[in-house]
């Protein structure tokens, strides 16, 4: 699929997804003779699961680090990347507890306003 494409199905931008490219986070597969990027299936997966990392404050070092642990256990799986997964595992967890609970002090405060009405 083109860049295009791909932007509608992930709901990122364009240059997000150049930027994710230049940086090398995840590259087109391919390109057209014209230099237009091709994406596929897996590129589209892999995207989903960045923007899945975006809301918990991963860094792109970190997403790479991810893919790089995901593309090994789908390999070559052994104990060290095994570990570093569940190091991922264990930090999306709590990320997802501090979100959690910055969702319901938000909910509280809303609360609190509509209480003012």
């Amino acid at each position: 699929m083109h860049i295009g494409e791909l932007a509608e199905r992930t709901g990122l931008s364009l240059r997000t997804l150049r930027h994710y490219d230049d940086v090398g986070l995840v590259s087109a597969s391919a390109r057209t003779e014209g230099g237009f990027r091709l994406y596929t299936q897996d590129d589209y997966d892999r995207l989903i699961l960045i923007r899945r990392m975006k809301p918990l404050g991963f860094s792109l070092e970190e997403m790479a680090e991810l893919l790089r642990v995901i593309d090994a256990m789908d390999t070559a799986p052994d104990d060290d990347t095994r570990a570093i997964l569940d190091g991922f595992i264990t930090d999306a967890a709590k990320r997802r507890a501090k979100l959690q609970q910055q969702l319901a002090m938000a909910d509280e405060f809303v609360s609190l306003l509509e209480a003012r009405r």
